[in-house]
Protein backbone atom coordinates (compact mmCIF):
# COMPACT_ATOMS: atom_id res chain seq x y z
CA UNK A 1 0.00 0.00 0.00
CA UNK A 2 2.91 2.69 0.55
CA UNK A 3 4.06 1.70 -2.45
CA UNK A 4 1.12 2.82 -4.00
CA UNK A 5 0.90 5.87 -2.30
CA UNK A 6 4.38 6.80 -3.42
CA UNK A 7 3.44 6.21 -6.92
CA UNK A 8 0.25 8.19 -6.82
CA UNK A 9 2.22 10.80 -5.55
CA UNK A 10 4.96 10.50 -7.99
CA UNK A 11 2.87 10.07 -11.28
CA UNK A 12 2.28 7.24 -13.20
CA UNK A 13 6.10 6.33 -13.93
CA UNK A 14 7.24 7.88 -10.00
CA UNK A 15 9.60 10.37 -11.87
CA UNK A 16 9.13 14.00 -11.17
CA UNK A 17 10.03 16.62 -13.59
CA UNK A 18 12.89 18.25 -13.34
CA UNK A 19 12.18 21.64 -14.76
CA UNK A 20 9.29 23.81 -15.77
CA UNK A 21 8.90 23.46 -19.30
CA UNK A 22 7.03 26.33 -21.96
CA UNK A 23 3.65 24.72 -22.56
CA UNK A 24 4.07 25.27 -26.33
CA UNK A 25 7.08 22.87 -26.14
CA UNK A 26 6.23 18.93 -26.19
CA UNK A 27 6.97 17.57 -22.47
CA UNK A 28 10.04 15.21 -22.70
CA UNK A 29 8.56 11.18 -22.53
CA UNK A 30 9.01 10.32 -19.07
CA UNK A 31 10.79 7.15 -18.56
CA UNK A 32 9.89 4.30 -16.18
CA UNK A 33 11.31 3.59 -12.71
CA UNK A 34 14.65 1.39 -12.56
CA UNK A 35 13.70 -2.21 -12.27
CA UNK A 36 16.05 -4.49 -10.12
CA UNK A 37 15.04 -8.11 -10.55
CA UNK A 38 14.39 -9.90 -7.41
CA UNK A 39 14.40 -13.70 -6.82
CA UNK A 40 13.43 -14.20 -10.85
CA UNK A 41 10.27 -10.89 -10.28
CA UNK A 42 11.26 -7.46 -11.00
CA UNK A 43 10.84 -4.85 -8.62
CA UNK A 44 10.74 -1.32 -9.20
CA UNK A 45 12.55 1.49 -7.57
CA UNK A 46 9.68 3.19 -5.99
CA UNK A 47 8.09 -0.36 -4.36
CA UNK A 48 11.61 -0.56 -3.00
CA UNK A 49 11.77 2.89 -1.79
CA UNK A 50 8.33 2.65 -0.12
CA UNK A 51 9.49 -0.82 1.97
CA UNK A 52 12.65 0.97 3.07
CA UNK A 53 10.34 3.63 4.42
CA UNK A 54 8.12 1.03 5.97
CA UNK A 55 11.53 -0.63 7.55
CA UNK A 56 12.61 3.06 9.16
CA UNK A 57 9.24 3.50 10.65
CA UNK A 58 9.39 0.13 12.81
CA UNK A 59 11.30 0.01 16.36
CA UNK A 60 14.44 -2.21 16.65
CA UNK A 61 12.34 -5.36 17.58
CA UNK A 62 10.38 -5.09 14.38
CA UNK A 63 13.21 -4.41 12.70
CA UNK A 64 14.76 -7.02 13.65
CA UNK A 65 12.31 -9.89 12.93
CA UNK A 66 11.85 -8.16 9.37
CA UNK A 67 14.80 -8.93 8.61
CA UNK A 68 14.98 -11.95 9.91
CA UNK A 69 11.93 -13.13 8.27
CA UNK A 70 13.48 -12.10 5.11
CA UNK A 71 15.51 -15.86 4.71
CA UNK A 72 12.12 -17.50 4.07
CA UNK A 73 12.11 -18.37 0.57
CA UNK A 74 7.84 -18.88 0.52
CA UNK A 75 4.76 -19.05 2.80
CA UNK A 76 5.28 -19.90 6.83
CA UNK A 77 3.81 -19.98 9.87
CA UNK A 78 4.12 -18.94 13.48
CA UNK A 79 5.89 -21.99 14.43
CA UNK A 80 8.21 -21.91 11.61
CA UNK A 81 8.96 -18.01 12.95
CA UNK A 82 10.12 -19.42 16.29
CA UNK A 83 12.43 -21.56 15.48
CA UNK A 84 14.12 -19.92 13.01
CA UNK A 85 13.92 -15.84 14.07
CA UNK A 86 13.60 -16.45 18.32
CA UNK A 87 17.35 -16.22 19.73
CA UNK A 88 19.67 -13.24 21.34
CA UNK A 89 17.95 -9.68 21.36
CA UNK A 90 14.60 -11.42 20.04
CA UNK A 91 13.78 -14.08 22.87
CA UNK A 92 11.27 -16.60 21.82
CA UNK A 93 8.42 -15.08 24.25
CA UNK A 94 8.52 -11.57 22.86
CA UNK A 95 8.18 -13.05 19.59
CA UNK A 96 4.33 -13.30 18.66
CA UNK A 97 3.53 -10.12 19.86
CA UNK A 98 6.49 -8.69 17.46
CA UNK A 99 5.23 -10.77 14.53
CA UNK A 100 1.75 -9.13 15.39
CA UNK A 101 2.99 -5.63 14.93
CA UNK A 102 5.13 -6.60 11.67
CA UNK A 103 2.71 -8.41 9.75
CA UNK A 104 0.80 -5.54 8.68
CA UNK A 105 3.91 -3.79 7.30
CA UNK A 106 5.44 -6.46 5.57
CA UNK A 107 3.68 -9.34 4.91
CA UNK A 108 0.57 -10.74 3.23
CA UNK A 109 -1.91 -13.46 4.78
CA UNK A 110 -1.76 -16.60 2.83
CA UNK A 111 -4.74 -19.60 3.04
CA UNK A 112 -2.44 -22.43 2.32
CA UNK A 113 -3.77 -25.08 4.70
CA UNK A 114 -4.59 -27.98 3.42
CA UNK A 115 -7.43 -30.16 4.50
CA UNK A 116 -7.24 -31.64 8.26
CA UNK A 117 -4.32 -29.35 9.39
CA UNK A 118 -4.93 -27.38 12.35
CA UNK A 119 -5.87 -23.65 11.46
CA UNK A 120 -3.45 -20.81 12.02
CA UNK A 121 -2.26 -17.63 10.23
CA UNK A 122 0.52 -18.36 7.64
CA UNK A 123 2.49 -15.43 5.67
CA UNK A 124 4.43 -14.68 2.57
CA UNK A 125 7.00 -11.78 2.60
CA UNK A 126 7.06 -9.53 -0.92
CA UNK A 127 9.61 -9.43 -2.62
CA UNK A 128 10.03 -5.58 -1.76
CA UNK A 129 10.23 -5.94 1.52
CA UNK A 130 12.22 -9.30 1.58
CA UNK A 131 15.25 -7.19 -0.66
CA UNK A 132 15.49 -4.39 2.46
CA UNK A 133 15.15 -7.42 5.27
CA UNK A 134 17.48 -9.14 3.42
CA UNK A 135 19.79 -6.11 2.54
CA UNK A 136 20.05 -5.03 6.45
CA UNK A 137 20.35 -8.56 7.49
CA UNK A 138 23.53 -8.95 5.49
CA UNK A 139 24.53 -5.35 6.97
CA UNK A 140 23.86 -6.74 10.94
CA UNK A 141 26.33 -9.52 9.48
CA UNK A 142 23.76 -12.22 11.03
CA UNK A 143 22.80 -13.94 8.08
CA UNK A 144 25.67 -16.60 8.90
CA UNK A 145 23.28 -17.58 12.12
CA UNK A 146 19.99 -17.33 10.70
CA UNK A 147 20.01 -19.48 7.29
CA UNK A 148 21.68 -22.59 9.39
CA UNK A 149 19.10 -21.91 11.76
CA UNK A 150 15.75 -21.96 8.58
CA UNK A 151 18.01 -24.95 7.32
CA UNK A 152 17.35 -26.62 10.19
CA UNK A 153 13.96 -26.03 10.70
CA UNK A 154 13.54 -27.52 7.09
CA UNK A 155 15.49 -30.63 8.19
CA UNK A 156 12.67 -30.89 10.99
CA UNK A 157 9.95 -30.07 7.92
CA UNK A 158 11.24 -32.61 5.79
CA UNK A 159 11.57 -35.48 8.77
CA UNK A 160 7.88 -34.84 9.71
CA UNK A 161 6.91 -35.64 6.17
CA UNK A 162 8.63 -38.78 5.92
CA UNK A 163 7.22 -39.48 8.73
CA UNK A 164 3.74 -38.93 7.76
CA UNK A 165 4.35 -40.85 4.70
CA UNK A 166 5.23 -43.67 7.10
CA UNK A 167 1.86 -43.38 8.94
CA UNK A 168 -0.25 -43.42 6.27
CA UNK A 169 -0.73 -39.68 5.74
CA UNK A 170 0.78 -40.16 2.57
CA UNK A 171 -1.63 -36.92 1.30
CA UNK A 172 -0.73 -34.92 3.93
CA UNK A 173 2.80 -35.58 3.98
CA UNK A 174 3.04 -34.89 -0.40
CA UNK A 175 1.04 -31.78 0.27
CA UNK A 176 3.52 -30.43 3.14
CA UNK A 177 6.31 -31.24 1.43
CA UNK A 178 5.23 -29.54 -2.27
CA UNK A 179 3.60 -26.53 -0.19
CA UNK A 180 7.45 -25.81 1.65
CA UNK A 181 9.41 -26.73 -1.32
CA UNK A 182 10.70 -23.61 -2.21
CA UNK A 183 12.10 -22.66 1.41
CA UNK A 184 13.17 -27.08 1.17
CA UNK A 185 14.94 -26.08 -2.19
CA UNK A 186 17.09 -23.75 -0.84
CA UNK A 187 17.94 -25.71 2.05
CA UNK A 188 18.80 -28.52 -0.14
CA UNK A 189 21.56 -26.42 -1.91
CA UNK A 190 24.29 -25.68 0.27
CA UNK A 191 25.60 -22.76 -2.13
CA UNK A 192 22.47 -20.82 -1.34
CA UNK A 193 24.40 -18.60 1.34
CA UNK A 194 27.89 -17.42 2.14
CA UNK A 195 29.14 -19.93 5.00
CA UNK A 196 32.01 -20.46 7.47
CA UNK A 197 34.38 -23.11 6.56
CA UNK A 198 33.08 -24.69 9.67
CA UNK A 199 29.64 -24.81 8.50
CA UNK A 200 30.14 -26.08 5.12
CA UNK A 201 30.21 -29.40 6.41
CA UNK A 202 26.90 -29.02 7.81
CA UNK A 203 24.97 -27.69 5.42
CA UNK A 204 26.15 -29.97 3.22
CA UNK A 205 24.78 -32.88 5.49
CA UNK A 206 21.56 -30.86 5.88
CA UNK A 207 21.32 -30.86 2.15
CA UNK A 208 21.71 -34.40 1.90
CA UNK A 209 19.20 -35.26 4.71
CA UNK A 210 16.69 -33.56 3.51
CA UNK A 211 16.79 -34.87 -0.20
CA UNK A 212 16.59 -38.24 1.29
CA UNK A 213 14.12 -37.85 3.89
CA UNK A 214 11.49 -36.61 0.55
CA UNK A 215 12.54 -39.75 -0.94
CA UNK A 216 8.64 -40.57 -1.67
CA UNK A 217 8.26 -37.14 -2.91
CA UNK A 218 10.69 -38.26 -5.81
CA UNK A 219 10.00 -41.83 -5.77
CA UNK A 220 6.17 -42.28 -5.87
CA UNK A 221 4.87 -39.18 -6.38
CA UNK A 222 6.44 -38.63 -9.92
CA UNK A 223 9.01 -36.42 -9.65
CA UNK A 224 11.71 -38.71 -10.37
CA UNK A 225 13.90 -36.00 -12.40
CA UNK A 226 13.72 -33.31 -9.55
CA UNK A 227 14.64 -35.71 -7.41
CA UNK A 228 17.40 -37.22 -9.05
CA UNK A 229 19.32 -33.78 -9.95
CA UNK A 230 19.13 -32.41 -6.12
CA UNK A 231 20.03 -35.54 -4.66
CA UNK A 232 23.34 -35.24 -7.46
CA UNK A 233 24.26 -31.64 -6.52
CA UNK A 234 23.75 -32.18 -2.93
CA UNK A 235 26.06 -35.26 -2.97
CA UNK A 236 28.76 -33.57 -4.87
CA UNK A 237 28.92 -31.00 -2.32
CA UNK A 238 28.94 -33.75 0.26
CA UNK A 239 32.87 -33.85 1.81
CA UNK A 240 32.37 -36.88 4.27
CA UNK A 241 31.24 -40.35 3.55
CA UNK A 242 27.94 -40.77 1.05
CA UNK A 243 25.44 -41.94 3.56
CA UNK A 244 23.94 -45.32 2.67
CA UNK A 245 20.40 -44.16 2.28
CA UNK A 246 21.34 -41.40 0.07
CA UNK A 247 23.42 -44.04 -2.29
CA UNK A 248 20.19 -46.40 -2.08
CA UNK A 249 17.61 -43.61 -3.10
CA UNK A 250 20.37 -42.19 -5.78
CA UNK A 251 19.97 -45.81 -7.13
CA UNK A 252 16.30 -46.01 -6.53
CA UNK A 253 15.77 -42.65 -8.83
CA UNK A 254 18.15 -44.16 -11.41
CA UNK A 255 15.94 -47.07 -11.50
CA UNK A 256 12.35 -44.91 -12.03
CA UNK A 257 14.39 -42.96 -14.24
CA UNK A 258 14.61 -46.17 -16.66
CA UNK A 259 18.12 -46.92 -15.89
CA UNK A 260 18.42 -49.93 -14.15
CA UNK A 261 22.09 -50.72 -15.27
CA UNK A 262 23.47 -47.39 -13.55
CA UNK A 263 21.61 -48.57 -10.36
CA UNK A 264 23.63 -51.41 -9.95
CA UNK A 265 26.75 -49.80 -9.43
CA UNK A 266 25.09 -47.36 -6.77
CA UNK A 267 23.40 -50.58 -5.35
CA UNK A 268 27.08 -51.74 -4.10
CA UNK A 269 28.23 -48.40 -2.72
CA UNK A 270 25.23 -48.70 -0.85
CA UNK A 271 25.53 -52.10 0.66
CA UNK A 272 29.12 -50.84 1.64
CA UNK A 273 28.30 -47.77 3.38
CA UNK A 274 26.08 -49.59 5.30
CA UNK A 275 28.26 -52.28 6.31
CA UNK A 276 30.22 -49.20 7.43
CA UNK A 277 27.71 -46.79 9.03
CA UNK A 278 26.29 -50.27 10.41
CA UNK A 279 22.89 -49.28 9.65
CA UNK A 280 21.11 -52.45 9.67
CA UNK A 281 17.87 -50.66 8.32
CA UNK A 282 19.45 -50.17 5.11
CA UNK A 283 19.74 -53.62 4.32
CA UNK A 284 16.22 -54.33 3.95
CA UNK A 285 15.99 -51.31 1.50
CA UNK A 286 18.47 -52.76 -0.84
CA UNK A 287 16.71 -55.92 -0.58
CA UNK A 288 13.69 -54.69 -1.82
CA UNK A 289 15.28 -52.41 -4.66
CA UNK A 290 17.05 -55.24 -5.84
CA UNK A 291 14.19 -56.97 -6.18
CA UNK A 292 12.26 -53.82 -8.12
CA UNK A 293 15.51 -53.69 -10.65
CA UNK A 294 14.63 -57.69 -11.29
CA UNK A 295 10.95 -56.64 -11.76
CA UNK A 296 11.96 -54.03 -13.77
CA UNK A 297 14.28 -56.32 -15.97
CA UNK A 298 11.37 -58.87 -16.47
CA UNK A 299 13.08 -61.61 -13.29
CA UNK A 300 9.97 -62.64 -11.60
CA UNK A 301 11.54 -65.24 -9.19
CA UNK A 302 14.61 -63.08 -8.90
CA UNK A 303 12.64 -60.81 -7.91
CA UNK A 304 10.23 -62.34 -5.44
CA UNK A 305 13.43 -63.72 -4.12
CA UNK A 306 14.70 -60.33 -3.00
CA UNK A 307 11.19 -59.14 -1.95
CA UNK A 308 11.25 -61.93 0.62
CA UNK A 309 14.44 -61.28 1.57
CA UNK A 310 13.65 -57.63 2.40
CA UNK A 311 10.54 -58.82 4.08
CA UNK A 312 12.71 -60.63 6.59
CA UNK A 313 14.84 -57.89 7.06
CA UNK A 314 13.01 -54.73 7.34
CA UNK A 315 11.20 -55.69 10.96
CA UNK A 316 7.85 -55.33 11.93
CA UNK A 317 7.86 -51.60 11.25
CA UNK A 318 10.25 -49.88 8.94
CA UNK A 319 10.80 -46.60 10.07
CA UNK A 320 11.65 -45.14 6.36
CA UNK A 321 11.44 -46.39 2.84
CA UNK A 322 8.89 -48.99 1.32
CA UNK A 323 6.32 -50.48 3.99
CA UNK A 324 6.10 -53.99 4.51
CA UNK A 325 2.20 -53.66 2.61
CA UNK A 326 4.36 -52.34 -0.27
CA UNK A 327 6.89 -55.24 -0.49
CA UNK A 328 4.28 -57.48 0.20
CA UNK A 329 2.12 -56.31 -3.23
CA UNK A 330 5.63 -56.10 -4.89
CA UNK A 331 6.09 -59.71 -4.19
CA UNK A 332 2.30 -60.28 -6.01
CA UNK A 333 3.44 -58.37 -8.84
CA UNK A 334 6.66 -60.67 -9.25
CA UNK A 335 4.42 -63.99 -8.84
CA UNK A 336 0.78 -62.95 -10.36
CA UNK A 337 2.02 -64.10 -14.11
CA UNK A 338 4.12 -67.48 -12.76
CA UNK A 339 2.11 -67.86 -9.79
CA UNK A 340 -1.38 -67.09 -9.11
CA UNK A 341 -1.82 -68.37 -5.89
CA UNK A 342 1.08 -67.47 -4.38
CA UNK A 343 0.19 -63.84 -5.73
CA UNK A 344 -3.23 -63.99 -4.24
CA UNK A 345 -1.23 -65.16 -0.95
CA UNK A 346 1.07 -62.03 -1.13
CA UNK A 347 -2.26 -59.85 -1.36
CA UNK A 348 -3.70 -61.12 2.08
CA UNK A 349 -0.88 -60.61 3.70
CA UNK A 350 -0.93 -56.90 2.62
CA UNK A 351 -4.64 -57.00 3.81
CA UNK A 352 -3.31 -58.66 7.43
CA UNK A 353 -0.40 -55.75 7.24
CA UNK A 354 -2.61 -53.54 6.59
CA UNK A 355 -5.29 -54.59 9.52
CA UNK A 356 -2.81 -54.86 12.12
CA UNK A 357 -1.18 -51.71 12.14
CA UNK A 358 -5.03 -50.06 11.30
CA UNK A 359 -5.79 -48.62 14.95
CA UNK A 360 -2.55 -45.98 14.52
CA UNK A 361 -2.05 -45.93 10.88
CA UNK A 362 -3.32 -45.06 7.95
CA UNK A 363 -3.11 -46.61 4.76
CA UNK A 364 -0.10 -46.84 2.03
CA UNK A 365 -1.97 -45.71 -0.74
CA UNK A 366 1.27 -45.92 -3.05
CA UNK A 367 0.83 -49.83 -2.23
CA UNK A 368 -2.96 -49.87 -2.40
CA UNK A 369 -2.46 -48.43 -6.12
CA UNK A 370 -0.42 -51.49 -7.21
CA UNK A 371 -2.49 -54.01 -5.09
CA UNK A 372 -5.10 -53.12 -7.79
CA UNK A 373 -2.83 -53.41 -10.39
CA UNK A 374 -1.53 -57.14 -9.44
CA UNK A 375 -5.14 -57.88 -8.75
CA UNK A 376 -5.99 -56.65 -12.32
CA UNK A 377 -3.62 -58.55 -13.81
CA UNK A 378 -4.97 -61.47 -11.89
CA UNK A 379 -8.35 -61.28 -12.99
CA UNK A 380 -7.08 -60.89 -16.52
CA UNK A 381 -5.14 -64.19 -16.57
CA UNK A 382 -8.11 -65.64 -15.31
CA UNK A 383 -10.20 -64.53 -18.55
CA UNK A 384 -12.74 -62.01 -16.20
CA UNK A 385 -11.72 -58.62 -18.70
CA UNK A 386 -14.61 -56.58 -16.88
CA UNK A 387 -13.36 -56.96 -13.27
CA UNK A 388 -9.74 -57.01 -14.47
CA UNK A 389 -10.50 -53.61 -16.13
CA UNK A 390 -12.29 -52.31 -13.13
CA UNK A 391 -9.24 -53.16 -10.90
CA UNK A 392 -7.03 -50.83 -13.51
CA UNK A 393 -8.87 -48.38 -13.48
CA UNK A 394 -8.89 -48.11 -9.35
CA UNK A 395 -5.08 -48.74 -9.60
CA UNK A 396 -4.92 -45.85 -12.32
CA UNK A 397 -6.45 -43.32 -10.20
CA UNK A 398 -4.73 -43.92 -7.29
CA UNK A 399 -1.86 -43.26 -9.15
CA UNK A 400 -2.89 -40.38 -10.59
CA UNK A 401 -4.16 -39.40 -7.29
CA UNK A 402 -0.57 -39.72 -5.63
CA UNK A 403 1.64 -38.35 -8.86
CA UNK A 404 2.91 -41.73 -9.99
CA UNK A 405 3.73 -41.53 -13.76
CA UNK A 406 5.42 -44.92 -13.86
CA UNK A 407 2.33 -46.65 -12.21
CA UNK A 408 -0.54 -44.54 -14.08
CA UNK A 409 1.13 -45.29 -17.25
CA UNK A 410 1.18 -49.22 -16.50
CA UNK A 411 -2.18 -49.00 -15.67
CA UNK A 412 -3.79 -47.50 -18.22
CA UNK A 413 -2.13 -50.01 -20.57
CA UNK A 414 -3.24 -52.90 -18.74
CA UNK A 415 -6.74 -50.90 -18.63
CA UNK A 416 -6.38 -50.21 -22.37
CA UNK A 417 -5.95 -54.40 -23.14
CA UNK A 418 -8.99 -55.29 -21.47
CA UNK A 419 -10.83 -52.82 -23.17
CA UNK A 420 -9.55 -53.74 -26.43
CA UNK A 421 -10.51 -57.34 -25.82
CA UNK A 422 -13.71 -56.11 -24.65
CA UNK A 423 -13.87 -54.77 -27.92
CA UNK A 424 -14.33 -51.00 -27.11
CA UNK A 425 -11.65 -50.15 -29.47
CA UNK A 426 -12.03 -46.12 -29.42
CA UNK A 427 -11.73 -46.45 -25.61
CA UNK A 428 -8.60 -48.31 -25.94
CA UNK A 429 -7.04 -46.07 -28.38
CA UNK A 430 -7.70 -43.15 -26.10
CA UNK A 431 -6.21 -44.87 -23.16
CA UNK A 432 -2.71 -45.15 -25.22
CA UNK A 433 -2.75 -41.67 -26.58
CA UNK A 434 -2.69 -40.68 -23.02
CA UNK A 435 0.13 -42.92 -21.99
CA UNK A 436 2.38 -42.05 -24.75
CA UNK A 437 2.33 -38.77 -24.60
CA UNK A 438 2.81 -38.99 -20.18
CA UNK A 439 5.77 -40.53 -21.20
CA UNK A 440 7.09 -38.29 -23.57
CA UNK A 441 6.21 -35.48 -20.92
CA UNK A 442 7.31 -36.52 -18.19
CA UNK A 443 10.34 -39.03 -18.82
CA UNK A 444 13.19 -38.32 -21.45
CA UNK A 445 14.09 -39.68 -24.97
CA UNK A 446 16.35 -42.50 -23.32
CA UNK A 447 13.45 -43.70 -21.21
CA UNK A 448 13.24 -47.09 -21.47
CA UNK A 449 9.51 -48.58 -20.02
CA UNK A 450 10.04 -51.66 -17.39
CA UNK A 451 9.72 -55.31 -18.84
CA UNK A 452 6.92 -55.34 -16.71
CA UNK A 453 5.01 -52.51 -17.40
CA UNK A 454 5.53 -53.32 -21.17
CA UNK A 455 3.87 -56.81 -20.50
CA UNK A 456 0.02 -55.61 -21.15
CA UNK A 457 1.41 -54.17 -24.92
CA UNK A 458 2.86 -57.40 -25.37
CA UNK A 459 0.44 -60.09 -24.16
CA UNK A 460 -2.39 -57.82 -26.35
CA UNK A 461 0.00 -56.88 -28.94
CA UNK A 462 -1.71 -57.57 -32.03
CA UNK A 463 -4.88 -56.23 -30.57
CA UNK A 464 -3.60 -53.07 -29.62
CA UNK A 465 -1.40 -52.72 -32.60
CA UNK A 466 -4.37 -53.30 -34.72
CA UNK A 467 -5.76 -50.24 -33.12
CA UNK A 468 -3.72 -48.00 -34.79
CA UNK A 469 -3.72 -49.14 -38.43
CA UNK A 470 -7.59 -47.87 -38.25
CA UNK A 471 -8.17 -44.27 -39.19
CA UNK A 472 -10.22 -43.59 -37.12
CA UNK A 473 -8.64 -45.19 -34.10
CA UNK A 474 -5.62 -43.16 -35.06
CA UNK A 475 -7.92 -40.06 -34.57
CA UNK A 476 -9.16 -41.22 -30.82
CA UNK A 477 -5.28 -42.37 -30.09
CA UNK A 478 -4.40 -38.54 -30.71
CA UNK A 479 -7.49 -37.22 -28.93
CA UNK A 480 -6.86 -38.85 -26.18
CA UNK A 481 -3.01 -37.68 -25.74
CA UNK A 482 -5.30 -34.11 -26.42
CA UNK A 483 -7.65 -34.93 -23.03
CA UNK A 484 -5.37 -36.70 -20.77
CA UNK A 485 -5.18 -39.28 -18.30
CA UNK A 486 -6.94 -37.46 -15.46
CA UNK A 487 -10.03 -37.07 -17.83
CA UNK A 488 -9.82 -40.62 -19.08
CA UNK A 489 -9.95 -42.06 -15.77
CA UNK A 490 -13.04 -40.71 -15.15
CA UNK A 491 -14.42 -42.34 -17.99
CA UNK A 492 -12.45 -45.31 -19.57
Amino acid sequence: MAGEGAARRRGPWGVPALRPVDPVVPRPAEQPASVEHLWGEPVAADQLAAAERGYLDCGPAERLLWERLSVFEGAFGPDAVHEVCAYGALPAEHVAEVLERVAPLALLPVDDLFDGEPAGPRYWMPHPMRAVGARRLTARGDRGTVVPRHRAWCVKVARRAADWWQLGRQIDARDLALRELPGLAAAMDPTTAPLSPGAETEAAGAAVDIVVSLWFLWVACGRVTEGRTRLRHALALHPGPEPARALWLAAFLELESGRPEEADPLLSRAWAAAVRDGDEGCFGLLAHLRGAIALYRGRMREAAAEFREALALMGAEPEFGPSRQGCRVALALALCRTDPEGAQEALDEADREYDARRAWAGRDLAADAWAHHARAELLAWDGVPERAAEYARRALREHLRIGSAVGAACAAELLAQMRALDGRHTSAAHLLGAVDLLRTSVFDTSYRPAAYCAGPRGRGGAALRDLLDDPELRRAYEEGARRGLFALSAEA
